[in-house]
């Protein structure tokens, strides 16, 4: 069994910065697709950004691409959203799900772990 814990949500200004982490359990996160998605209140979960095992295939949502980075420490069992610029409407629980389907990175009910999600919160 595998266990997500993600921290770095918080509550921030518009045009701000935080970075998201997820440190996974189990010997055997290097093969994993990882992604982050989210969900705002009253709305359905939306995929963010997605990586493959080695970290060498990434995949963003349209609405964050060029202010999100994931990246991921395989040495750490950890992976990390940075978020840049950041906008009202990113506000949102956060959530990392670990083991997807690089093939189907936007397809939520494809991954088999998941983290309990972290706020995060941009004011304007």
């Amino acid at each position: 069994q595998v266990q997500l814990v993600e921290s770095g949500g918080g509550l921030v200004q518009a045009g701000d910065s935080l970075r998201l982490s997820c440190a996974a359990s189990g010997s055997t996160f290097r093969t994993h697709t990882m992604g982050w998605f989210r969900q705002a209140p009253g709305k359905d979960r939306e995929f963010v950004a997605a990586i493959s095992g080695s970290g060498i295939v990434t995949y963003y949502a349209d609405s964050v691409k060029g202010r999100f980075t994931i990246s991921r420490d395989n040495a750490k069992n950890t992976v990390y959203l940075q978020m840049n610029s950041l906008k009202p409407e990113d506000t949102a629980v956060y959530y990392c799900a670990g083991d997807g389907n690089i093939f189907y990175y936007s397809d939520y009910s494809l991954y088999n772990y998941w983290g309990q999600g972290t706020q995060v919160t941009v004011s304007s």
